[in-house]
C-alpha cells in the first residue's frame, strides 16, 4: 500500500511531471526563428478533432489540436507551402466525411488555407504508418524539397526517428506542450492532482512507444 500510494503521489506530482514534460519535449520554436521556407509541413494527426456524433455537421477541437494550428500559423506566415495532414480514422466517421484528416482540412480551408495546398493521406494507423505513407508521398510529388514535422512536442523524438528510418529529413516545429519553465506554486510540491495524473500517461505512454518501435527497428 505504501508503494502504491507513493507511485501515485509521484505521477499525479504537478512540479515532477511538468519538469518531467520539460525535459523530454522539444523545445519551443517561434515562429520568427524560422528562417526558410518549406515546401511541405507535415501534421500527425491523434486527438486534432473531437466529434460529438458521427453525422454531427460541425466539428470540436480536439485535445492535441495545437498541432494544426501551429500548421495553419506557419502557412500564413509563408512558410510551409503545402501542408500533408496524416492519420487513418474509423470507416464510420471517414464515410460520413467526417474523419481526423478530413475535417481538419475542412477547419484550414475556412480559416483561409487554400484547397489545392492541403493533402491528404487517410490510411495510416501509427506514427511509423505515417512515416511510411507520407514519404510515398513526398517521393512522388515533392522530391528532394524541404520538410517541416508538426506534432506534439512530447512525440516529436519518436516521430522523427520514424520519418528517418523512412529515409525522409525534416526539421521540425513542435507543437502542444505540456512542460514550461514556469516558477512553481508551493502546492505544486506537495498536493496531488488529478489532471497532472491524466497528463502523466501521455508521457509513460510515448516512453512505452519509443521503447518498442526501437526495438523492433521502426525508429
Amino acid at each position: 500500500m505504501i508503494a502504491s500510494f507513493s507511485i501515485l503521489f509521484l505521477i499525479s506530482n504537478t512540479y515532477l511531471i511538468n519538469k518531467a514534460f520539460y525535459w523530454w519535449e522539444y523545445q519551443p520554436v517561434n515562429l520568427k526563428e524560422v528562417k526558410k521556407t518549406y515546401d511541405v509541413g507535415i501534421v500527425l494527426t491523434g486527438g486534432l478533432i473531437n466529434m460529438a456524433e458521427v453525422n454531427a455537421d460541425h466539428p470540436g477541437l480536439g485535445m492535441h489540436a495545437d498541432r494544426f494550428l501551429q500548421a495553419y500559423l506557419l502557412y500564413k506566415e509563408g512558410e510551409i507551402r503545402k501542408i500533408i495532414v496524416t492519420g487513418a480514422s474509423q470507416k464510420i466517421l471517414t464515410d460520413y466525411g467526417n474523419g481526423e484528416a478530413q475535417q481538419t482540412a475542412k477547419l484550414l480551408i475556412q480559416w483561409g488555407v487554400n484547397p489545392q495546398d492541403i493533402i491528404l493521406e487517410p490510411k495510416a494507423k501509427n506514427t511509423r504508418e505515417n512515416a511510411l505513407f507520407t514519404a510515398e508521398i513526398l517521393k512522388q510529388q515533392f522530391p528532394d524539397k524541404h520538410y517541416l514535422l508538426i506534432t506534439s512536442a512530447f512525440h516529436m523524438r519518436r516521430a522523427v526517428g520514424c520519418f528517418e528510418k523512412a529515409g525522409v529529413k525534416t526539421d521540425q516545429f513542435p507543437a502542444d506542450f505540456y512542460g514550461n519553465d514556469f516558477h512553481n506554486k508551493i502546492k505544486d510540491f506537495i498536493v496531488p492532482d488529478p489532471e497532472v495524473l491524466g497528463y502523466s500517461q501521455l508521457l509513460f505512454r510515448e516512453w512505452v512507444g519509443i521503447v518498442v518501435y526501437k526495438i523492433m527497428g521502426y525508429c
